[in-house]
């Protein structure tokens, strides 16, 4: 239940241990003599009075003011003061703590020239319990997230809030708490170590890519219950078809489809019914294979960022330099997490065709309209799927790239910026949304299965998602309050449930 820092790369499963599972975190020995190292280049540079970024000057447009070896510590301070400057609601806890976390592994990696106290007093508040208030808005993504991660530091130094023990506290008073000593001051270089980084994008982005991870599950099973509700042609799923086009998640979806349909007396065969489904059924590999690809491929630049050292200046200890560059700069991150945004978007837009061919009397072969009995009376599914074109819709709004565009800043030192926090802030609205429509797919599917008396006669995945759902959600004779099925149907997906007891039967399902 521990995390080391220091002897290997982190993972995205490790981030979320941290997160959300309550592991705790050290650092390695040999992180340490890392950072002790670079540490002493970094007071060499002050001691020597070395013309160097943010050691011994301002920042941004000041970067050619020289600051004397005495205020060096104010300079960090007020940079701190300064730039917290976030507005709106809180980041979530489990993404405040990811953003701790990403900034302990960047720190310790020995190239950013903290002393081992800074590092400390965050493994000490993550360890502990003392979450930082960070507002969610006013990062541009490429100074690094300047604002958002300002508010982080205030809370080292005892200032602006935090949460402990479920209470919103002013930041001293969280640190008192909690027993964690606040820092009196940061030295040279500090400041700028804490805040010059990507690790709220990161973090934000990290969250939202794992949810989405387990989500395509989801869909997936959804997306199986349909078909045999509505008697699909499974010949579409042969995996020879995919294999001769070759893309992973394609070819991951129709394997993952054949286990979960495996016996189900409810999918028929090409010519049995009808020769083939409509494209939202048939084309269920591709369309859900090409999300999944996009995810695999944000998840591998989302673990290369989460190892990343995104501060400036670097500190290379071998050779006694100090170099300013750019990686601090979000977009590497920005375009994946606005990959991210559209992947999950096409995710729901998907579902959303489905639950319309499910509750449309012209298109669902045979099921009463809006999948209710004693239809004008009762209207059924009718404002389900209302509520699911809603959604998807907005998703096509929030799906829009925030990385194509870039406003000047800092006098127009920083004249190129990414937004890549405003793409993954983005892509975590889309997957809210997303979930709530695939929710609503897997009730109307699991009504289509009521409505055709096929509980048992489906395939070895649904029976048991089916069996898990009905526990939960039961099945709809007449109208009740809707939002209340949905909102249960979204906390078992939110919590995984579903998928934990399919997998245990059938295996992994492919990502």
């Amino acid at each position: 239940m521990t995390l080391t820092i220091g002897e290997n790369e982190i993972t995205l499963c490790d981030l979320i241990n941290v997160t959300r599972k309550g592991y705790k975190v050290e650092i390695s020995q040999n992180a340490y003599e890392k950072v002790a190292k670079s540490r002493e280049l970094v007071d060499r540079y002050v001691k020597e009075k070395k013309v160097s970024y943010g050691i011994t000057t301002g920042f941004g447009k000041f970067s050619d003011t020289v600051v004397s070896q005495e205020e060096t510590g104010m300079l960090q301070k007020n940079l701190i003061m300064s730039h917290s400057c976030g507005v709106g609601n809180p980041i979530s806890i489990d993404m405040v703590r990811g953003v701790m976390l990403l900034r302990i592994v960047n720190l310790s990696k020995g190239y950013s020239g903290v002393r081992k106290i800074v590092i400390n007093t965050l493994v000490e508040m993550l360890n502990n319990g003392v979450t930082p208030f960070i507002p969610e808005k006013g990062s541009l993504g490429a100074s690094g997230d300047l604002a958002p991660l300002s508010h982080m530091v205030l809370v080292m130094l005892g200032m602006g809030k935090a949460y402990y023990d479920g209470q919103l506290l002013e930041g001293k008073d969280a640190m008192d708490k909690a027993g964690v000593p606040i820092m009196e001051e940061l030295s040279s270089k500090e400041g700028l170590a804490l805040i010059n980084g990507t690790q709220v994008m990161t973090s934000i982005g990290a969250h939202v890519t794992y949810d989405a991870i387990n989500l395509m599950k989801h869909l997936d099973i959804a997306g199986a219950l349909t078909i045999e509700t509505l008697n699909g042609v499974t010949c579409a799923f042969d995996i020879r078809v995919h294999q001769v086009r070759g893309h992973y998640g394609q070819i991951n979806t129709a394997n993952n489809y054949n286990k979960i349909l495996s016996q189900s007396q409810c999918t028929t065969k090409q010519g049995q019914i009808r020769t083939q489904d409509p494209y939202v059924l048939r084309c269920i590999p591709q369309i859900h294979g090409a999300s999944k690809d996009a995810l695999e491929f944000i998840r591998e630049k989302v673990e290369i960022e989460m190892n990343a050292v995104t501060d400036n200046p670097i500190i290379f200890c071998d050779t006694d330099d100090v170099i300013s560059g750019g990686n601090f700069h979000g977009q590497p991150m920005a375009l994946p997490f606005d990959f991210l945004g559209i992947a999950i978007s096409e995710m729901a837009n998907v579902s959303e065709r489905r639950i319309e061919r499910l509750v449309n009397p012209n298109l669902n072969y045979g099921l009463p309209a809006f999948l209710v009995e004693n239809g004008g009376v009762n209207s059924g599914f009718m404002i389900v799927q209302y509520s699911a074109a809603s959604l998807v819709s907005e998703n096509k709004v929030l799906a829009h790239p925030a990385s194509v565009d870039s406003i000047p800043s800092s006098a127009n030192q920083e004249d190129h910026v990414s937004m890549g926090t405003i793409a993954a802030r983005k892509a975590g609205e889309i997957l809210k949304n997303a979930r709530k429509v695939i929710a609503m797919e897997l009730m109307a599917a699991c009504q289509g299965v009521d409505l055709k008396h096929a509980k048992d006669k489906l395939g070895v995945g649904t029976q048991i998602a089916y069996e898990e759902i009905r526990k939960m959600v039961t099945y709809y004779d007449k109208d009740r309050v809707m939002n209340l099925d949905v909102d249960i149907m979204e906390k078992l997906i939110e919590e995984n449930k579903i998928i934990d007891i399919v997998e245990k039967v059938i295996g992994k399902l492919d990502i």
